[in-house]
């Protein structure tokens, strides 16, 4: 049974920057379903394209894996025996927990789960690489090279899932988008504490780039196209392509 998030419900002194802790590891599937809207739909469709995308004998990283449900989609996604999937996270309670629930399973394709920075991981051999509302955790000036990592380690043909919250170019615009967020909160049970609370804890830990910074970044490192499948509100998933 899901832990309910009320990390947020009582007023705080101060609001520390958000942190991927143990209480957070706690309510993370709660808070994740209650705050991304689309989430279970963009995780369905990571394995959509798993099926069309993930070659024999090749690699899937995960990268911020959290606890596990791309990874778990892609397994189940793609014919037995056919990918070896590596998650990695930064957050040590969130990998020991991860490798808790992937244990849990009997899958068609192994996960194994690592603990470190997507930023250091060495892409190899891989068909897919998933950062599922990942990048806006990772400073921007990592930004470009992890990018250039992944391109470098795709083989061709391969694939890069990113999934973002992003931020619209003029700010009247970028306003409305958070408003209607902030509504989807409210509707799935948050209040306005808790919702005052937890942008002020993101404020300076995630750190959002348009879409158009993205499409940029991820043709400059060398994808040759990059279609966004998925927006609501300010949240988007599009696929980079390397050719």
């Amino acid at each position: 049974m899901k832990k309910h998030d009320n990390i947020y419900a009582k007023a705080l002194n101060k609001v520390d920057d958000f942190k991927f802790d143990e209480s957070v590891v706690d309510v993370f599937p709660d808070m994740i379903q209650r705050s991304v809207p689309g989430y279970e739909t963009i995780v369905h469709t990571i394995g959509e394209l798993a099926k069309s995308s993930v070659t024999p004998n090749s690699m899937v990283y995960d990268l911020g894996c959290s606890l596990g449900a791309a990874s778990l989609s892609v397994s189940r996604a793609v014919s037995a025996n056919t990918c070896e999937i590596i998650g990695v996270d930064a957050s040590s309670a969130m990998v020991e927990r991860c490798r808790r629930v992937v244990q849990t399973f009997t899958l068609p394709n192994p996960i194994s789960i690592e603990q470190g920075l997507a930023q250091d991981v060495d892409i190899n051999n891989a068909s897919m690489v998933v950062m599922n509302f990942t990048l806006q955790f990772i400073p921007p000036s990592d930004r470009e090279g992890l990018l250039a990592s992944i391109y470098k380690g795709l083989n061709p043909g391969g694939i890069l899932v990113l999934s973002e919250k992003v931020k619209h170019p003029t700010r009247s615009g970028n306003e409305l988008l958070i408003d209607l967020h902030h509504q989807f909160k409210r509707d799935n049970g948050y209040s306005e504490l808790e919702v005052s609370q937890k942008r002020a804890a993101l404020e300076k830990v995630m750190l959002t780039d348009t879409f158009n910074e993205h499409e940029t970044r991820l043709k400059k490192v060398g994808f040759t196209d990059v279609v966004m499948w998925y927006k609501c509100y300010n949240f988007t998933s599009m696929v980079a392509i390397k050719a």
